[in-house]
C-alpha cells in the first residue's frame, strides 16, 4: 500500500531523516537512499508490532504539501508491504470448502506464508480496490 514519507535529506555526515504522518511518532533514518524503502518498513512493523489498532489509510499527499510543518524536505510515495505488519489478531472460525483450503494451503506454503496470513493478504487486496474475483470458486 503507497504511503507518503517525508524526507529529511541528510548529507556526508548526516543521515537521511523520514517522517512517517500516517503513523504518528514513527520515524526512521537511512544513510543513502536506496536503504529508505526497507528502513521505512522495519519502522512501520515495528510501530505496528502486537499493537491493537486499526491500520490508518494513507494521507493525501495534496493535503500533506499544504502542511507548513514540513519544510526544506521532500516527498516521497513508498509502497508499505502491509502483510508483514504484525498487528493483534483477532481469531475466528470460517467455512471453506476442503479443495479451497487445499489450494490456499500449497500457495502459502509455496509463498513461505501461513494460511492466516495468505487470508489477511487476500482480505487486504480486496478490501483496498483490489481485483474482484471472475469466477466462483
Amino acid at each position: 500500500m503507497l504511503y507518503p514519507i517525508y524526507v529529511h535529506q541528510g548529507d556526508a555526515e548526516h543521515a537521511h531523516g523520514v517522517t512517517i504522518p500516517d503513523f504518528p511518532g514513527c520515524f526512521s533514518a537511512a544513510d543513502n537512499w536506496d536503504e529508505l524503502p526497507a528502513m521505512v518498513q522495519e519502522s512501520i512493523e515495528l510501530y505496528c508490532e502486537g499493537e491493537d489498532m486499526e491500520l490508518p489509510k494513507p494521507s493525501s499527499l495534496d493535503e500533506l504539501t499544504k502542511n507548513r510543518e514540513y519544510n526544506g524536505g521532500v516527498w516521497m510515495m513508498l509502497d508499505i508491504n502491509i502483510s508483514k505488519l504484525n498487528l493483534k489478531p483477532v481469531q475466528f472460525n470460517i467455512s471453506l470448502p476442503s479443495s479451497l483450503v487445499l489450494r490456499i494451503d500449497a500457495y502459502a506454503n509455496h509463498h513461505h506464508m501461513t494460511r492466516s496470513g495468505f487470508l489477511a493478504m487476500a482480505a487486504q487486496e480486496m478490501l483496498s480496490g483490489g481485483n474482484a474475483p471472475t469466477q466462483r470458486v
